[in-house]
């Protein structure tokens, strides 16, 4: 049974599927972020300062950058259990890899491979969106995104946790298990699909570029994910500085209790995806847009310090995390409907608009910080999804054409 023959009814028997995603998802991101958490123990285990143990992490995070770009377009070009076990099994050897490296050049070489092919998350979003009726994707959209969410949390905790009991190697070793089981376990359940393109490599990488200049829906979405996401990340980056700086004077560990804050969105995003099932992406994404705008006034109170501006951290930041990765959901769902041939495609220029507005949201929170502090952080805040809601409203008022999803 291919993607495309699949109904409504094959989503009451596929559930166990959306978990088996879900989970796939989960430990996908998981591996991006588990060296976080070991880096200083590498440090010590090598012999090697900090700074330098610090490339590892940086190696993972380019190499899954790369593997956007390079690999998830191929999820158009070669059927998914394949394609999906590929990536996984070559994951597991660079986790092995990296699990035994005798030094740091080794361990990030591996690194850089284990980023690059552990992008199972943004090859089983497609997936996923042709597994479902249309009237579901939403739903299963928020599930994998909690699953993503998931593996993002509590893979440094895994990790740290582990590596204070067993060393740093450890955590690498049993995240190389976990996945080749993984490996297994969908090489035996995913459905048979057909590629729905039989375009060459290099004709794939250059319509992800195309889809942008030629599809408006999609363009907006990265619109708006890429200034949600740099709000987020101006945010994220720049709180470490609040919280250990004058007006708190806490203890870096204080930031990871905080990001604890986000599990809550891990219960949030099924249920945005419920809502884009029945309302449509649109009046999800106003209420995220607004969402964001209220979450930089109450972040702004933490800047008071003491208790009550640390219950407005608490807050915001929940509200924050809400707001960006619901919309999120939201935008997907959109971005999914336009083109049912070009899928793995068009998620490949929609994260990459996304991630780069990440990096621009960090980059631009620092220098806000320097010269105006933690309140000019939340005005940078404010003026992105205040960018991001008049991009809406001429998308859903201006003078061109709706799109077929806007009128829904």
């Amino acid at each position: 049974m291919t993607h495309t023959q699949l109904t409504h009814g094959a989503w009451r028997m596929n559930r166990r599927m959306v978990l088996i995603l879900a989970t796939t998802c989960a430990v996908g991101v998981g591996n991006i972020y588990f060296p976080q958490a070991i880096s200083p123990l590498v440090a010590a285990g090598l012999r090697e300062s900090p700074d330098a143990a610090a490339l590892v992490v940086t190696a993972t995070q380019i190499g899954y950058t790369a593997g956007i770009f390079l690999l998830v377009p191929l999820g158009d070009r070669i059927p998914h259990c394949p394609f999906l076990v590929t990536l996984l099994t070559l994951t597991g050897i660079g986790l092995l890899a990296a699990g035994c490296a005798p030094a740091l050049p080794p361990l990030v070489a591996a690194s850089a491979l284990i980023g690059l092919t552990t992008v199972a998350a943004q090859v089983v979003a497609p997936l996923a969106a042709g597994l479902v009726a249309a009237d579901r994707r939403g739903a299963v959209m928020g599930t994998l995104l909690s699953g993503s969410i998931g593996g993002m949390l509590l893979a440094r905790t895994f990790s740290g946790t582990l590596g204070e009991w067993l060393g740093w190697r450890a955590p690498y070793l049993v995240a190389a298990v976990l996945v080749l089981l993984l490996a297994t376990v969908l090489a035996r359940t995913l459905p048979v699909t057909t590629p729905p393109s039989r375009q060459p490599y290099p004709a794939l990488l250059a319509e992800s570029l195309r889809l942008l200049r030629t599809e408006p829906d999609l363009r907006r979405s990265c619109f708006y994910q890429a200034t949600s996401f740099a709000g987020f990340s101006a945010v994220w980056t720049c709180l470490a500085l609040l919280l250990t700086g004058p007006a708190y004077d806490l203890g870096a560990q204080a930031v990871g209790m905080l990001a604890l804050v986000g599990a809550a969105t891990m219960l949030c995003t099924p249920f945005a995806g419920r809502l884009v099932d029945r309302k449509g992406s649109d009046p999800v994404n106003l209420v995220c847009m607004l969402g964001a705008l209220v979450s930089a006034a109450v972040l702004a109170e933490g800047a008071r310090g003491g208790a009550p501006g640390l219950a407005a951290l608490v807050l915001g930041t929940l509200l924050l995390d809400v707001a960006m990765q619901s919309g999120m959901v939201a935008n997907q769902a959109r971005v999914f409907a336009l083109r049912p041939d070009a899928r793995s495609r068009l998620n490949t220029a929609y994260m990459t608009c996304a991630y780069l507005g990440g990096s621009g949201g960090s980059w631009a929170g620092l220098r806000v910080y320097g010269r105006a502090g933690w309140r000019g952080v939340c005005a940078l805040v404010a003026i992105l999804a205040a960018l991001a809601l008049v991009r809406h409203f001429v998308a859903l008022y201006g003078r061109r054409p709706r799109s077929a999803e806007t009128a829904q």
